[in-house]
C-alpha cells in the first residue's frame, strides 16, 4: 500500500564563503557536500561549488583518475572546453560513470568566469567493475517542465509528466529549478530517497523550513514509509534558482579515498595497483571513439 506525504527538510548547512581552489589563481570552491558522513548522504559522496574567473584561457588542472563512482558536472555559468570531449556551456551536464577506472580532464581550457557544480555518486557495489562511459546532456535536449513562474530542467529522474532518458547504475532524480518571485513548486520523490536540496541564487521555502538563502543546503527527512512523497517550494521575493539532487541510498559499506570509492580499504588499493599499471581508461579516447561511431551513423 502507497502513502501520499509532503517531504521535509530535516535539518540545514550553511555553507562556508568560497576558498581558494587547487586550480590558483581565478579559482574557489565551496564544499557543498563532503564525504565527512558517507551513511547520511548514500547515495551521494561529495558535492562542490567551483568558481572560476580565468583572464586569459588556459588549462585548468590536468589529467586525473576516478573509480568507483559517478561524476555528475552542471555547469551554471560560462563555457569549458576539452579537445576531445567538446564543449561544455551553462546548462550542461556531463554525466561520467568513472566505473572500474578512467582518467579525467586531460586537456580541459577555461576563459572568463564560470561556475561549476560537480557531484560525486556512488556506484553499487555490484557495479563498480562497469566499464567507464559518459553522456553528454545538453541544455537543449534536456526536458523541461513549466510551471506558473516556474521552470525546471530535468537531467535525471521525473518531475510531473516529465521524464529523463538519462542512464543510472543508482536511481537519481536531478533537477535544476528556476523560481520567479512568489512562485511556488512540489517535487514528488519517492519516500525512500535520501538527497538535498543547494540554494544557487535567492531564497525559497522548501519542506516545511520557512526560507532557505543562497549558500544553504537543505536535507530531506528519511520517512520509513512506503510510498511517494512531495517536497514543496516557494520562492521568496526575488525568487530563486535551486538544484535538487535525490536518490534511492545503497545501505552498502563504502570507504572514500582521494578520486575512489570503494567498498573496503582492499578495493581502494587495487584501484590504486590497477590505476598504477595503466589500466584505467582514458575519457579522452572513449570520446573520441564515441565521436567517430556518431560519425559513421550520420
Amino acid at each position: 500500500m502507497t502513502t501520499a506525504t509532503e517531504r521535509r527538510i530535516a535539518r540545514t548547512v550553511t555553507t562556508s564563503p568560497p576558498a581558494p581552489g587547487f586550480i590558483g589563481e581565478g579559482h574557489t570552491a565551496v564544499d557543498v557536500v563532503t564525504p565527512a558522513a558517507l551513511d547520511a548522504s548514500d547515495p551521494f559522496v561529495l558535492l562542490m561549488d567551483d568558481r572560476l574567473d580565468i583572464k586569459t584561457r588556459r588549462q585548468i588542472g590536468g589529467a586525473h583518475p576516478h573509480a568507483g563512482i559517478e561524476t555528475v558536472t552542471l555547469v551554471l555559468e560560462g563555457t569549458l572546453i576539452d579537445r576531445d570531449e567538446g564543449e561544455l556551456s551553462a546548462g550542461d551536464v556531463l554525466w561520467m560513470t568513472a566505473g572500474r577506472g578512467i582518467i579525467h580532464n586531460e586537456a580541459v581550457e577555461v576563459g572568463g568566469k564560470a561556475r561549476i557544480l560537480q557531484l560525486w555518486v556512488r556506484l553499487p557495489g555490484s557495479d563498480r567493475s562497469t566499464a567507464p562511459r559518459f553522456q553528454m546532456i545538453r541544455k537543449a535536449s534536456a526536458p523541461v517542465r513549466t510551471e506558473p513562474g516556474t521552470v525546471a530542467r530535468l537531467y535525471s529522474g521525473s518531475t510531473g509528466n516529465v521524464h529523463s532518458t538519462t542512464q543510472n547504475h543508482a536511481p537519481v532524480t536531478l533537477v535544476d529549478l528556476t523560481l520567479d518571485a512568489n512562485a511556488t513548486f512540489e517535487q514528488e520523490l519517492p519516500l525512500s530517497y535520501n538527497g538535498f536540496v543547494y540554494v544557487v541564487d535567492g531564497s525559497a521555502g522548501v519542506g516545511g523550513v520557512s526560507l532557505l538563502e543562497a549558500g544553504q543546503v537543505g536535507w530531506l527527512d528519511r520517512p520509513s514509509a512506503i510510498g511517494t512523497g512531495t517536497l514543496k517550494f516557494a520562492a521568496g521575493e526575488r525568487g530563486a534558482r535551486i538544484v535538487l539532487y535525490a536518490g534511492e541510498p545503497q545501505r552498502e559499506p563504502l570507504v572514500h579515498h582521494g578520486p575512489f570509492a570503494a567498498g573496503s580499504v582492499a578495493e581502494i588499493e587495487e584501484m590504486f595497483h590497477r590505476y598504477r599499471a595503466g589500466r584505467f581508461e582514458s575519457m579522452s579516447a572513449i570520446a573520441r571513439r564515441a565521436r567517430r561511431e556518431n560519425e559513421a551513423h550520420t
